[in-house]
């Protein structure tokens, strides 16, 4: 699996763009691996106030999205 960020200079400057992408990493090493799609690349693209969201959030959205994409 392979896993993918991009980070946008509308959401601030160099580093809050790659505070963004730091926490997305961490999600990834966490989640992706028991979740995520074998053979799959996936993509997390950095949103408004990403950065300002709990990290404990962003895990759970991170969670149910990819068990949505389970689902028939």
């Amino acid at each position: 699996m392979r896993v993918g960020f991009t980070v946008t200079k509308k959401i601030g400057g160099a580093v809050v763009r790659n505070r963004m992408k730091r926490r997305f990493r961490a999600l990834a090493r966490e989640i992706v691996p028991a979740k995520g799609f074998a053979g799959a690349d996936h993509v997390m693209i950095g949103r408004a106030k990403g950065i300002e969201r709990d990290y404990d959030l962003l895990r759970s959205e991170l969670t149910s999205a990819l068990d949505r994409l389970r689902k028939p």
